[in-house]
C-alpha cells in the first residue's frame, strides 16, 4: 500500500507529539516536585501533605492524554454533531428563500468499525429532513468494495430535491498498489455505480437545474481538485450551459479549489460546499476558540468563509481516516439554510 500523502501524516503526526508532551509535562512536574520537597541527605519529603497534593496533580496532568485518546477511538470519532448554518444572498431566487441542504462529506467507508455507532450519525442526518442532500466526496479509502456493506444505510437518506454527490481525492483509488491501470479503472467504475446504488447523482464536471415555483438555481458539481493531490476539477466545464446571472450552487471536495480558482474566477458562484480536511481530527472549538494543526496546511479548514460575496463551506467529515479517532473536531452533519436578504 502506498504512503498516505504528506499533510495527513503532518497532522496525525502532530496529535501524537501533543499527546506524548502532555505526558512528559506531568513526570516532569512529578520530578520538580520530587526534588525539591525531599531532603537529599536522609530522603525524606518536606511538607509532605503539599507533596502528596501537588504529586497527585502532575499525576492527573499525565493522566489527561491518555484518557483523552482513549475517548477519542472509542466514542470521538462517533459523536456527531449537527452544525446548522444561515446564509444570505442579494440574488436568491423567492422561491428558495428558507431552502435547506443538508451536507454530508468524507465517510471513508472502508474505517468503520462500529456499525451501530455509525447509524446514529445516518440517522442524525435523516432527521434534518433537508430540501436537498449533498455529498462532498471521499465515500471511501481506496476501494469501491468499502462501501457496499453500507449502501443500503446510506442510501436511505432522501431529500425531496433529491441527492447528489462528487468524487474526493480517496475515491480514485490513488493510495493503494494495482496490479495493472486497467484493474484500477474498474475499481472507479465501480464507485461510480456505487453512487447510483446509493441514489446519488454524481456530478463529474457538469451542472444540473434545481426548479422551485418557477424559479431555478445551478447545482454544479466538479472531480477532486487539489493543491498537491490529483487534479481532475474543471470548473470552465462544468459551468458549460449555465446562465450567467443564475444563482450557483458549486460541489467541490478541497477547499484549496475555492481558494486558488473558484473565489477568483470571472463567474460568480455563490456558494462552494467542501469537505477534504477533516478538521485533522484534532483540535479545540470552545469558547471562541478555533484552533486545529490543520490550519497550517489550509488556511480555511472548517465552517464558514468569505470572499466578496463568495461563500465556502468547509465541513469537518463524517467519518475518520489513518488515526481511527476524533479529539475536539467532532464527525459532522451539515445543515445550511439559504436566505435572502432584505
Amino acid at each position: 500500500m502506498d504512503a498516505e500523502p504528506v499533510p495527513y501524516l503532518f497532522y496525525y503526526q502532530a496529535f501524537f507529539v501533543i499527546v506524548l508532551s502532555l505526558g512528559d509535562l506531568g513526570r516532569f512536574l512529578y520530578g520538580i516536585v520530587h526534588a525539591v520537597t525531599t531532603d537529599s541527605k536522609t530522603g525524606e519529603a518536606f511538607f509532605p501533605s503539599r507533596r502528596k497534593f501537588i504529586t497527585e496533580i502532575a499525576i492527573l496532568i499525565a493522566a489527561i492524554p491518555f484518557t483523552s485518546f482513549f475517548y477519542a477511538m472509542l466514542r470521538g470519532k462517533y459523536d456527531y454533531k449537527v452544525h446548522r448554518q444561515t446564509i444570505y444572498f442579494d440574488d436568491l431566487p423567492d422561491a428558495f428563500d428558507g431552502f435547506t441542504i443538508t451536507q454530508l462529506s468524507d465517510i471513508h467507508s472502508g474505517s468503520f468499525d462500529n456499525v451501530k455507532a455509525m447509524q446514529r450519525g445516518i440517522d442524525l442526518a435523516k432527521a434534518q429532513k433537508s430540501d436537498l442532500f449533498v455529498f462532498t466526496g471521499d465515500l471511501v479509502n481506496n476501494a469501491a468494495w468499502e462501501i457496499e456493506q453500507y449502501i443500503d444505510r446510506f442510501g436511505a437518506i432522501k431529500a425531496p430535491y433529491g441527492q447528489f454527490s462528487i468524487l474526493g481525492n480517496h475515491d480514485y483509488g490513488d493510495y493503494i498498489h494495482w496490479d495493472t491501470e486497467q484493474e484500477k479503472r474498474a475499481n472507479l467504475a465501480r464507485l461510480k455505480q456505487h453512487h447510483a446504488d446509493l441514489g446519488y447523482r454524481l456530478l463529474l464536471n457538469e451542472n444540473v437545474v434545481l426548479e422551485k415555483g418557477g424559479q431555478k438555481i445551478s447545482l454544479i458539481g466538479v472531480e477532486n481538485w487539489g493543491e498537491g493531490f490529483i487534479q481532475l476539477g474543471d470548473i470552465d466545464k462544468a459551468l458549460k450551459g449555465v446562465d450567467k446571472g443564475a444563482f450557483k450552487l458549486l460541489l467541490s471536495h478541497d477547499p484549496t479549489h475555492w481558494q486558488k480558482i473558484v473565489r477568483h474566477h470571472p463567474t460568480h458562484v455563490h456558494l462552494t460546499l467542501a469537505g477534504h480536511t477533516h478538521g485533522a481530527q484534532f483540535g479545540v472549538e470552545a469558547a471562541g476558540l478555533k484552533w486545529s494543526p490543520v490550519k497550517y496546511r489550509y488556511p480555511d479548514w472548517a465552517g464558514l468563509a468569505k470572499h466578496d460575496n463568495r461563500y465556502l463551506y468547509i465541513n469537518r467529515g463524517f467519518g475518520f481516516l489513518a488515526f481511527s479517532g476524533r479529539l475536539g473536531i467532532w464527525p459532522e452533519i451539515t445543515v445550511l439554510t439559504l436566505k435572502k436578504k432584505v
